[in-house]
């Protein structure tokens, strides 16, 4: 009877797991429907930029932004000079703040800096409260899930494996305990299968009401600066055309394909 402990466990993993993702699967879709009601929200630059990378992307916007208004002089070597220490708003003082009173600091700790500020923070909790930001609680879950359902088949299968190759005598024929571990897999496989279907594909920061306004954003972009800007803060500093500028933020930097 030693296969009937090995099919409780494995009973055990299959149940576990796919409560847990049904549990996620259910949060995600209350989430997505409290969502509905920001897709009237017109985006800021600053709020298209931490949709689409996070709190890295809307320092990097910052400093295009400054530095394409000649207010920040960002040299090819990966330095950032204060030109005008006049901050326009919130997210411009914390940037020449995280230079520091000497006017100029490497651009990679300023990134950091500006990206761990309050600033951001504040601007994050906003599209969360507005449904357009996954809460950081949240970013995961669903995927975390999806792994131990993942793992959980992978169990069955060992312990399956296991109870048909143990020595011991059983009063049942090897195929319909093989049928019994069959049982906790199918529903491990299934309930993958209806979750590569049916849950709603969510990237590390916007929600799919906030991926619904950034894909508007990108539609209706005006031409001119704005559009450039658009593009910096839904594509990352990637997306800049100026050579230079490309080569300050890639120069001693491991984050630039980021």
């Amino acid at each position: 009877m030693f296969w009937v402990v090995l099919l409780l466990l494995a009973w055990a993993a299959a149940g576990t797991s796919c409560t847990r993702l049904c549990l996620a699967a259910v949060r995600t879709a209350a989430a997505d429907a409290d969502a509905a009601a920001g897709r009237g929200h017109d985006l800021t630059l600053y709020e298209a930029a931490f949709l689409s990378g996070g709190p890295r992307r809307v320092a990097d916007l910052t400093l295009v932004s400054m530095a394409r208004q000649h207010r920040l002089l960002l040299a090819h070597t990966g330095w950032a000079t204060v030109v005008d220490p006049r901050g326009r708003d919130e997210m411009e003082r914390t940037v020449i703040g995280a230079i520091g009173p000497e006017g100029q600091s490497p651009i990679a700790p300023v990134r950091d800096a500006a990206a761990a500020a309050d600033a951001v923070g504040s601007l994050a909790d906003r599209l969360v409260s507005a449904g357009l930001a996954v809460p950081v609680g949240s970013r995961t879950s669903v995927g975390a899930a999806v792994r131990k359902v993942q793992l959980a088949a992978v169990a069955v299968l060992a312990l399956g494996a296991a109870a048909l190759l143990t020595p011991a005598p059983s009063e049942l024929p090897r195929n319909l305990v093989a049928l019994w571990f069959a049982l906790p897999l199918t529903l491990t496989l299934s309930c993958l299968a209806i979750a590569r279907i049916e849950i709603h594909p969510c990237s590390r920061w916007a929600s799919p009401a906030g991926q619904h306004l950034l894909g508007a954003l990108a539609r209706h972009a005006g031409g001119g600066d704005r559009t450039d800007l658009t593009s910096v803060a839904v594509l990352g500093v990637r997306a800049i055309g100026e050579p230079d500028l490309r080569a300050a933020f890639r120069a001693h930097d491991p984050y630039w394909r980021h």
